[in-house]
């Protein structure tokens, strides 16, 4: 029973830290192509889903996959993480549910523009701050989108584990080491050495600054230009994306 209360308290816990843990304002792009060889610069597209609702916290881009062994085309779905906009499900609601690996809105409306906007049988790269990463393994491990599309790659920031064992594709979480929303979920209790072990830190210097490295450290180059645009430490993956492929996508809580 203690540790029940336990995980419910977790949770509780990772929704009241949640509050204010966003991303900085998005980036301008000025060229229709971008080039990410990093995963900050990821990172960087994945902030452009916390814009107060207008748009949404969904996007798709078309691009290609470059790595040692040749080149794939892709499609890039980025996951904004917690925003508190009317009739968007980034609430604390979703929060809750994702710590405990249930199945939420945000989830569902993930999912359905997935299957509305990509062609079946490609290529699809996931990537989300917090929340967004949460999800994004999530829809990694969903039936319908295996069934359908190539999960390549997935990668988190700042999100703990979710779904271990029943994602496609490979899994890059990254966390600095002052940012401690990565261990909150039910996971941590269930399977500590993979919530623990799955987990790349690099030290961005917020000591009792925890939320602060939340928002912000994930930006910047000089801690993640290591990892590549996968999320694979001293890795050689790079995004093109055609930009003026992009397009955002709502998620409300009531469609």
């Amino acid at each position: 029973m203690k540790g029940k209360a336990f995980k419910r308290l977790s949770a509780l816990f990772m929704v009241a830290l949640l509050v204010c843990c966003v991303f900085r304002p998005g980036f301008a792009y000025a060229a229709d192509t971008v080039t990410c060889t990093n995963a900050a610069q990821v990172a960087q597209l994945v902030s452009d889903g916390y814009n107060n609702g207008e748009k949404g916290p969904i996007t798709i881009t078309k691009g290609t996959l470059q790595t040692g062994s040749g080149s794939k085309t892709v499609y890039l779905v980025t996951l904004s993480g917690t925003e508190l906009v009317f009739n968007q499900s980034t609430e604390y609601l979703t929060d809750l549910f994702s710590g405990f690996n249930l199945k939420s809105a945000y989830y569902y409306n993930v999912v359905k523009v997935i299957k509305a906007n990509v062609p079946k049988g490609s290529n699809l790269i996931l990537a989300g701050h917090s929340l967004g990463g949460m999800i994004a393994q999530q829809v990694a491990a969903d039936s319908s989108i295996k069934w359908n599309y190539n999960v390549l790659n997935t990668v988190t920031f700042g999100s703990p584990l979710l779904a271990a064992g029943f994602r496609e594709g490979t899994v890059r979480r990254l966390g600095d080491v002052s940012d401690f929303v990565p261990l909150l979920s039910s996971n941590l209790f269930v399977t500590p050495i993979r919530a623990l072990i799955g987990l790349n830190r690099e030290n961005g210097g917020y000591y009792l600054k925890p939320i602060t490295a939340h928002k912000e450290s994930y930006l910047r180059e000089d801690l993640w230009g290591k990892y590549d645009a996968v999320g694979t430490k001293n890795g050689n993956a790079k995004l093109i994306l055609d930009m003026s492929t992009r397009k955002f996508y709502k998620s409300p809580i009531i469609g």
